[in-house]
């Protein structure tokens, strides 16, 4: 990790840039701590007539609370931090961007997923485009191109990587670190827990509160706590229900506070017509591996493992879509038989690509079992299927299927 560094330079930067030359209402959205109002100011370097808002001060809270179109005044780009806290404001920049559309006219950011949030008054089609801010890549931690995805459409088994020295360990030291950049500059273990620690603090106390009244705060710890454990994993909201003793409908609501706020991920089941067994639960991961990794503190068996280095390859997928050329959808497989596949990619022209992952430093045959079977049920469709595992060499095993280092991931370049 690069120690004393205290800005690295974000992909999601190009993306908001070109949202401001042609859409009037810019949302930068993701967690807390991902570095979105530091993105949101240097996307804004440079520009004329720039004003900058930060609903954190209570006083400008107050203003926008009392004169939402006053507050909006401004000559060029104005920069609203936090949004969420003023939902009065969404009717307010409606209005004016309806009465001058030029673009660029609002860069926004929030801690939540805005346009879910039963506060707000109105959305806003076709003003607006969000851009998803998560936690840092390895890529863009390291300085590598970061383009997997990219690569897996254009060259399928034939991609290339570089030769990886990193091993079980050190794959599992980064998930433990995760993608926070206050996390990644904390080299102390000690002081790494501490920051976990209070980030969630700060998700009970203020990101939750805002947008939703929870009224048995230990309930919602438990849960948090039983979620890391099956990050990875197929979510059951019965045994949750069952196992922590809280009622289903309240496991349901807290699981979709949870993600509104961007802790935890729901990544939805793939099937198509020559799969029709596949089954429709949801994969549950969380945002960040190094927060699932705190969870689990002191609870180290095969499952863990396996679920932390699955739920950081998943993040580096989730990550990579918001800025790939390749525009696909992520989803898990499940059948009835027995067969899953940990991450399925789709692209828009129905090509399928599947990837398993492997705590494991070795390949077996018996790894592809079930892209094999996705192969076969597919044909053209299937595209690529890879295992991606703590090993170092890409090795072929069939005309369509490869390992890959999970290096690879962010080592890969997409040219």
């Amino acid at each position: 990790m690069r120690e004393g560094v205290e800005y690295l330079p974000r992909r999601a930067a190009e993306l908001v840039e070109e949202a401001l030359a042609d859409t009037r209402v810019v949302i930068v959205n993701g967690a807390r701590q991902t570095g979105k109002s530091t993105l949101a100011e240097r996307c804004l370097d440079g520009r004329a007539d720039t004003v900058k808002r930060y609903l954190d001060d209570p006083r400008t809270l107050a203003s926008a609370n009392a004169d939402p179109i006053a507050f909006l005044d401004a000559p060029g780009t104005m920069l609203i931090d936090e949004v969420q806290r003023a939902p009065e404001l969404w009717l307010a920049i409606k209005n004016a961007v309806d009465r001058d559309p030029r673009p660029g006219r609002f860069l926004l950011t929030g801690s939540a997923r805005l346009l879910g949030l039963s506060s707000l008054p109105d959305s806003l089609p076709g003003r607006s485009e969000t851009v998803e801010l998560f936690p840092l890549s390895q890529g863009e931690i390291e300085g590598m191109p970061d383009g997997f995805i990219d690569a897996a459409f254009s060259h399928g088994r034939r991609i290339r990587a570089p030769e990886s020295s990193l091993r079980r360990r050190d794959y599992l030291a980064l998930a433990s670190h995760g993608g926070y950049p206050e996390a990644i500059r904390r080299t102390n273990p000690r002081r790494r827990a501490q920051f976990f620690k209070s980030y969630l603090d700060d998700i009970m106390s203020r990101d939750i509160h805002q947008v939703a009244d929870i009224q048995r705060i230990s309930d919602m710890r438990r849960l948090i706590a039983a979620l890391a454990a099956q990050s990875g994993g197929l979510l059951s909201y019965n045994r949750l229900s069952t196992d922590l003793g809280i009622p289903l409908t309240t496991v349901r609501n807290y699981v979709a506070l949870l993600e509104l706020v961007y802790l935890i991920r729901l990544i939805p089941a793939w099937s198509a017509n020559a799969t029709t067994r596949a089954i429709s639960t949801p994969k549950l991961v969380f945002t960040d591996s190094g927060l699932a990794a705190h969870l689990l503190t002191g609870i180290t068996n095969d499952a863990t493992t396996g679920g932390t280095v699955e739920t950081f390859v998943l993040g580096e997928l989730s990550r990579q879509i918001t800025w790939s050329r390749t525009m696909v959808r992520l989803h898990h497989y499940r059948d009835r038989d027995g067969h899953e596949v940990d991450a399925i990619l789709e692209d828009n022209a129905g090509r399928i690509i599947g990837i398993e992952v492997k705590a494991a430093e070795t390949v077996r045959t018996d790894d592809f079992r079930a892209l094999r079977m996705l192969e076969q049920r597919l044909g053209d469709r299937f595209h690529a299927g890879y295992v991606l595992y703590c090993g170092n060499e890409q090795l072929p095993f069939g005309d369509k299927l490869t390992c890959l280092p999970i290096s690879g991931l962010w080592m890969a370049s997409p040219e």
